[in-house]
């Protein structure tokens, strides 16, 4: 097993963002001598005046040579600076992941703990929080950390000592965490996301599957990468029905792998396949750690989903809004539209490099016009023309962003805006969004009279950081929007 770095050790932490300070305290609390280093002044300014006892750097040209370890924040490549200087050196690089499960099993910070890590391109947070709910209620002393916020680092040194971590993991802390072997750990699904950090779709479903490899694996298999991955015990859950030893929905019920009821498939929040997928990998998760099904099912059942995944904000003149700004790639966006019959789609942002083209192609027929924002909007605005050649398209920017260039269908002709279904804003990314609502909001309305009313639905298929500070900026500006419509409830 791998040692970790106690009296004497020095180490650089790298990043001094939301994971560093919790590093950098449980470093000192081991006795080692912590220099942490940011490019950012005041990110360097924060972290000395939280953590005392700390040596700050300017990451820049900084050398790792000297040190005894280097852990890295998530968002660090592996062609970073430092890494590479590091790895030349021969000095180990891992994450603040990899360090909190070298701690907990060599019993620093008290007796190890349960890990059940939660991993997917979409999914992981609503599933996490489903676990953690099944194991307050079962009476299971257990927190929610990792990629869901709190650091894993910082929960492992609670003094309220949870003995099982309900583990989200991203695939940049799984790259940095090659020891993690949890009690068990699920795949949800994986499709193209930041390919752009990882190199390809090989390295990226590789760094997913390190979830798999603990007593037991859990795996999506209505997802075609996912159902192909195996563990040294493997269970499969299917939102369909489920084969033998399987969890899945039989007769209207989810199930578990005995095939005991857990709850009605239609009392599952978030409605939908992909809302019932999450509750069985939960399901799934929970009982390898001796959950019952019946449990499970009456703590789903009064279970919420969180803010800005899937979550309506208003409904102005029989017209819904529903803000999933959560869903931040495309196959995300693909849950959530299939979710309803008739769609006005809010999207844009960073596609990270995904290919925008499948997801178009299959969600055309719902689609009655779609608004597009950010960085990437003429990219979804061609695959549109190509797709679907009827749908109205509006594109709303700013002067402080690209210029839009032109549309091609005549569906976008017919607009009226500015140019060829462009609208252009002065003002900020708030001003930019309450635009684009109330483009949907004239679309929606439109349809409405020649049919069933549509959802408007942000389910942007990309990043945010373009224009907003986060997901949940975009998703607050959304429906501040909406709700500022006249008429809204």
């Amino acid at each position: 097993m791998a040692t970790i770095p106690g009296p004497g050790a020095h180490v650089l932490v790298a990043g001094g963002g939301v994971t560093g300070p919790a590093v950098a305290r449980a470093l000192l609390r081991l006795g080692s001598t912590v220099t942490v280093a940011d490019g950012k002044p005041a990110a360097r300014e924060k972290i000395a005046s939280e953590v005392p006892g700390i040596v700050v750097a300017d990451i820049d040209g900084h050398d790792p040579s000297g040190y005894d370890l280097v852990v890295v924040a998530p968002g660090f490549r592996p062609t970073a600076p430092v890494v590479v200087a590091a790895e030349a050196a021969g000095v180990e690089v891992i994450g603040d992941v990899e360090l909190a499960w070298r701690i907990d099993r060599a019993g620093a910070f008290g007796a190890p703990r349960d890990w059940l890590v939660v991993t997917g391109t979409n999914g992981k947070t609503t599933t996490t929080q489903m676990l953690e709910a099944i194991l307050l209620h079962a009476g299971v002393r257990a927190v929610a950390c990792g990629n869901i916020g709190r650091p894993v680092i910082d929960a492992i040194g609670d003094d309220a000592d949870p003995r099982v971590l309900a583990v989200e993991l991203s695939s940049f802390q799984l790259h940095w965490a090659p020891s993690v072997r949890p009690r068990a750990g699920v795949v949800l699904n994986v499709a193209e996301d930041h390919l752009d950090w990882h190199g390809s779709m090989a390295a990226y479903t590789a760094d997913k599957a390190r979830a798999l490899a603990g007593e037991l694996a859990v795996i999506g298999l209505d997802d075609p990468v996912a159902s192909g991955l195996r563990g040294a015990v493997t269970v499969g859950f299917t939102a369909g029905e489920p084969g033998p030893g399987q969890y899945g929905v039989r007769g209207g019920f989810l199930v578990d792998g005995s095939g005991a009821p857990v709850l009605p498939a239609d009392a599952v929040s978030p409605p939908g396949p992909a809302g019932i997928s999450d509750a069985l990998a939960a399901t799934a998760l929970a009982q390898a750690v001796g959950v019952t099904a019946a449990q499970a099912g009456e703590a789903l059942a009064a279970f919420r989903v969180g803010a800005h995944r899937a979550e309506p904000v208003a409904t102005v003149r029989g017209i819904t809004y529903v803000d999933d700004s959560k869903a931040t790639n495309p196959h995300a966006a693909l849950n959530s539209i299939e979710a309803h019959e008739r769609v006005v789609w809010v999207a844009g942002g960073q596609l990270k490099g995904a290919d925008i083209g499948p997801l178009v192609a299959r969600v055309a027929p719902r689609l009655v016009g779609a608004v597009l924002l950010g960085l990437d909007r003429d990219e979804i605005a061609d695959s549109l023309a190509r797709h679907a050649p009827d749908v109205p398209v509006v594109r709303v920017s700013s002067g402080e962003h690209s210029p839009v260039s032109p549309v091609t269908n005549d569906a976008n002709r017919s607009v009226g805006t500015t140019g060829a279904g462009d609208v252009r804003v002065s003002g900020d990314a708030d001003a930019v969004m309450a635009a684009v609502v109330a483009e949907a909001s004239r679309i929606a309305e439109a349809a409405a009279r020649d049919g069933a009313a549509p959802v408007v639905l942000l389910a942007p298929a990309a990043a945010s950081l373009d224009m907003f500070t986060s997901y949940g900026h975009r998703g607050d500006a959304f429906a501040a929007s909406a709700r500022a419509l006249g008429g809204a409830s």
